[in-house]
Order: C-alpha cells, then sequence, then structure tokens
C-alpha cells in the first residue's frame, strides 16, 4: 500500500485540485474516453412538412430475417445547403437530428436539476455516472472542480443516493419500477471523496476499531489503507435507532459494521458472536439516505439513511436506521460505502487528479511567469511572495473601484455609488441566492456536502437592510449576520461589528476565502445552482 500512501501525500500537498474542461464537439472522444453524446430535443420541429427546405421522410424496420435489425431510412436527409456543409458535416447533423434511427445501443435520459428543470440527453448504453457529470460540466460551461454528481433519487421511498462515478446508469434505472417516481438529479456535492482527504474527520475515534498493530495510533493514509486492505479488519460501532419490521415503532440497539455485513446486538454493547444479529450485507444493497426522515418514516430524529436491495422498490424491504446527529450518520454511510466498493472507490477517486497530471493545464511552465512592479521609472521583478500578493489585492481593489463607478455612473441617477455598486456586484456572483429562506439554506448547503467551508450568502429574513453569510463547519450550519456599517456617507459592510470593513459583499467574500478572520473556517466552497 506504499504507492497509496505516496499518491494520498501528493494530493493532499497539492494546493489546486482544479482541472480545465475541454471542449466539447459532438460525436468526437472527449477527456473522459468515451464518445461523446448529444444533448438534443426530444423531437425537431424543424424538420416537420411543413418546415421549408425539408422533406417528410419514411422510416422503416430492416429485414429481422436477413439479420438487419437496426433502424433504416428510406431516403436520406437532404441538404439545403450544400455548399455550406460536406458530406460529413451532413451526416453527423442527421445523426444529431433523428436520433430514433440510431441502433438500440444509445438510449435516452432524463437528467433533473435542484430547480427542478430537466433536460433529455441521449447516451450510449454503458455510459457511466462520471461520463454524465462531464457531459453536463462541459454543456453547461462549468468548473469542473471534481465535484459534480449524479444522484438516484426513489421519491416514492423517500431516499437517494450518490451514484458512484464507475457505475453503469442504464443499470441503475433498469432497477427502478415502472410506476415508480425515480429521477437522476445533477448537483454538487463536495462531500463525495472529502473522507479520502481528512478521512479523521469522517471516521471519529470512539466508533472505529482497527485490529492491527498500531498501538492506538493512527494518521490519515494508516486509516484509509485500513479500510481499503481486504486483509485488515476495521470496525464501526455504535448506537442507532432502527424501526421494527411491520411497525411504526423505533428501538435503539448496539450496531457493528463488518466487513461481512451490519449487525446490532441484542445484549447491550456485547459484541459475542451469540449476542450479534445479522441485519443486512452490502453486495446485493446500496446504502440511502433519507428524504423526509420525520414525516414520511416517522423517524425520531433528521438524520436517517437505509439499506436497500438493489432489487426490490418495496417500502417492506427497506432496512430504516436514524443516528442522532449528522457526524455519526456520515461515519455509517461513509463507511458502507468503502466496505462495498473498496479499492475502486479510491481509483475513481484519483482518475481526475492522475488526467490533471498527464494532461497539463499550460503550455507555459508557472515558474517561468513572475511578479512585476512597474509603478517606477524602471520596472523591477517582485521576489517576496508576501509583497507580491499585497501588490494583486491593490490591483484587483483598484479594478473593482473603476468599474463601481462605471456600474454608478451608468446605472442609476443615485448620487451614493457604493450601495448601487455593491448590488451590481454581488447579484451577478454565484454564490449570493437573494431571496432564500434558513430551511431552504440548511437543505442545499446539506445537498452539495456537509464540509467544512461550503458557503452561501443570503438576504436576511429579519432584517431586510442587511445579508446572512451561512457557513458549514464541523458538519454544522452556523449563520453570521454582515451588517451595514455607514461612515461619512459611504456604506460598508462587516461581520464583526464594524471592526474590519468592506466596501462591497464580494471584497468580503474574497477575505474570508483567504482569511479565517472572526469565521471558524475560511470560505472554501460555495454553494451554486444550475439551470439545465
Amino acid at each position: 500500500m506504499s504507492d497509496m500512501s505516496k499518491a494520498l501525500e501528493d494530493i493532499h500537498s497539492s494546493d489546486s485540485l482544479g482541472e480545465k474542461a475541454a471542449i466539447f464537439r459532438s460525436g468526437k472522444a472527449n477527456t473522459s474516453g468515451f464518445t461523446s453524446p448529444a444533448l438534443i430535443p426530444l423531437r425537431a420541429p424543424f424538420l416537420t412538412p411543413h418546415a421549408p427546405h425539408s422533406r417528410t421522410t419514411t422510416l422503416h424496420k430492416g429485414d429481422r430475417r436477413s439479420g438487419e435489425g437496426d433502424d433504416t431510412l428510406a431516403s436520406p436527409v437532404p441538404n439545403p445547403f450544400p455548399e455550406l456543409f460536406n458530406s460529413t458535416v451532413s451526416s453527423l447533423v442527421s445523426e444529431c437530428l433523428l436520433p430514433w434511427t440510431k441502433s438500440s445501443s444509445t438510449q435516452v435520459i432524463k437528467v433533473y436539476n435542484e430547480d427542478n428543470t430537466s433536460r433529455a440527453v441521449e447516451v450510449p448504453s454503458d455510459i457511466t455516472a462520471r461520463d454524465i457529470c462531464q457531459l453536463f460540466v462541459l454543456k453547461n460551461h462549468c468548473i469542473d472542480d471534481h465535484s459534480w454528481t449524479l444522484f438516484e433519487q426513489l421519491a416514492h421511498l423517500g431516499i437517494e443516493r450518490t451514484i458512484e462515478d464507475h457505475e453503469s446508469v442504464m443499470e441503475v434505472q433498469s432497477a427502478w419500477g415502472m410506476d415508480s417516481d425515480s429521477r437522476l438529479c445533477f448537483r454538487k456535492n463536495y462531500a463525495k471523496y472529502e473522507f479520502f482527504k481528512k478521512p479523521l474527520d469522517f471516521f471519529p475515534e470512539h466508533m472505529v476499531s482497527i485490529s492491527s498493530e498500531t498501538n492506538g495510533i493512527m494518521n490519515h493514509s494508516q486509516l484509509i489503507q485500513t479500510f481499503l486492505n481486504s486483509s485488515t479488519c476495521p470496525e464501526i460501532h455504535g448506537y442507532l435507532h432502527a424501526k421494527e419490521q411491520g411497525r411504526k415503532s423505533w428501538k435503539k440497539f448496539y450496531f457493528v459494521l463488518r466487513r461481512s455485513g451490519l449487525y446490532f446486538s441484542n445484549k447491550g454493547t456485547s459484541k459475542e458472536p451469540r449476542h450479534l444479529q445479522f441485519m443486512a450485507e452490502f453486495s446485493d444493497s446500496d446504502v440511502y439516505t433519507l428524504l423526509s426522515d420525520r414525516k414520511l418514516h416517522g423517524a425520531p430524529t433528521d438524520y436517517g439513511f437505509c439499506v436497500k436491495p438493489n432489487k426490490s422498490n418495496s417500502p417492506r424491504d427497506l432496512k430504516l436506521l436514524c443516528a442522532d446527529d449528522e457526524q455519526t450518520r456520515t461515519c455509517w454511510v461513509t463507511a458502507i460505502r468503502l466496505f462495498k466498493y473498496g479499492m475502486q472507490l479510491y481509483q475513481n477517486f484519483l482518475q481526475p487528479h492522475q488526467k490533471q497530471k498527464s494532461s497539463p493545464m499550460r503550455s507555459i511552465s508557472e515558474n517561468s511567469l513572475v511578479a512585476m512592479d512597474f509603478s517606477g521609472q524602471t520596472s523591477r521583478v517582485i521576489e517576496n511572495p508576501s509583497e507580491a500578493l499585497s501588490v494583486a489585492v491593490e490591483e484587483g481593489l483598484s479594478w473593482r473601484r473603476k468599474s463601481c463607478h462605471r456600474l454608478s455612473s451608468h446605472g442609476s441617477p443615485s448620487t451614493s455609488q457604493g450601495p448601487m455598486a455593491s448590488i451590481a456586484l454581488h447579484l451577478a456572483q454565484p454564490w449570493f441566492h437573494s431571496k432564500l429562506s434558513r430551511e431552504e439554506t440548511h437543505r442545499l448547503i446539506s445537498q452539495q456536502g456537509l464540509v467544512d467551508g461550503v458557503f452561501l450568502l443570503r438576504d436576511s429574513q429579519s432584517n431586510p437592510k442587511t445579508f446572512v453569510l451561512s457557513l458549514c463547519h464541523m458538519q454544522r450550519i452556523k449563520h453570521f449576520q454582515i451588517v451595514p456599517v455607514e461612515d461619512e456617507g459611504e456604506l460598508f459592510y462587516s461581520l464583526d461589528e464594524g471592526h474590519t470593513r468592506f466596501g462591497d459583499l464580494l471584497q468580503l467574500v474574497e477575505f474570508y476565502q483567504l482569511n479565517r478572520g472572526v469565521l471558524p473556517c475560511k470560505l472554501r466552497h460555495h454553494c451554486a445552482r444550475i439551470t439545465l
């Protein structure tokens, strides 16, 4: 496992895990190594009989007796502009506009977003969840920070789970019932692989037992190696609420999670084999989180999860469990994922970073770029990193002041340029969510991953003149009021009662992305919504 330890150290030492998105061209191989599907409407209205420069085509099935079972065209699609399209492009356009003429190796699926918008996409039958995410990242011009995730949501059961990057999307859909309200959802999940970076935050010491000669000392790489190595025997243990089969009541038991499955003790905290009762194993099951813990399942807390057999969609087959807090639930769910997929999960985590190393983002080495000072009569190289950072910040503030002046002079007759400029700046930022309630804020941040530094800004519901910074720390969501401070006719914003002031919300966010200040942690990941 020494190679894996070295890989973990390389990843932890890297400051940037971003990857530049490649240009997407329909019909050509993209960065994930599969043939790129085309986003298409379910119907092409411009191919109707009334459309100009077109002709109605007749589709018929091939002669199955001769072994040709694919759909074929009776006549080719006419090319109304032969001087603009060559034959290769024309055939490509025909393929995109007439998806129903393709063979059965492709299928049309629908993917939903957080705002309930959806988009139909035709994909190969062997496409994986990572491929789907890559496709939507490129089509929506998103920054690929490796946190985009595909979820399986089963509304009739009130549960959802992360579809692992290597899983076949068609296999997931094949397990759905014909009348079930199931869907695929595309959104960010910063916590998907965070346990590989900070495993000690995900596995509290009092919940983990490891049969190894570590003398009670376990660093992050050793802990992950223990879970991924099939020859070692890690164990997760603790109390959980379990719903009794066929009843509405919940009862608290002491549970033990091992590679062989999930067990509960019928005698206190005893782990003796005669006291452990088998509950579930994971080769043919998946772990889901509950969407409506109290309302739909009558759970005692809001931190429910369940184990569902792959071939069953009946509520009676769900093994419903409930933790007392978010950290405990996260520990159980993460451990089950590791036990089920093992090294495959680690390879999913490494894949984008390995691709980044093999395909450098820039053709010019970053070592050849230096900071320059042009303020004097002669230019000079800035060798001090602190000085280079301060110069960069000052240039950014100077640019913002000029932008604010332009916005206030052209956008409004108001003579107070501070408020108008700040409004124009923060409304366009992806981390600002305007009129978002506290409940919706908790749901959005929880959906996108309860890791340190996930944040968003919103309007205050109690005070319409102020804003609220909602931030996740230690798997808990905290809210900080941003108070406007007026000084000599200028408006500033502050989180610490005016001790640290900022001319607009953009300055405030950028400052706390670099400095923790009065916050429990720096701002790392902003919650963003996109429309498919």
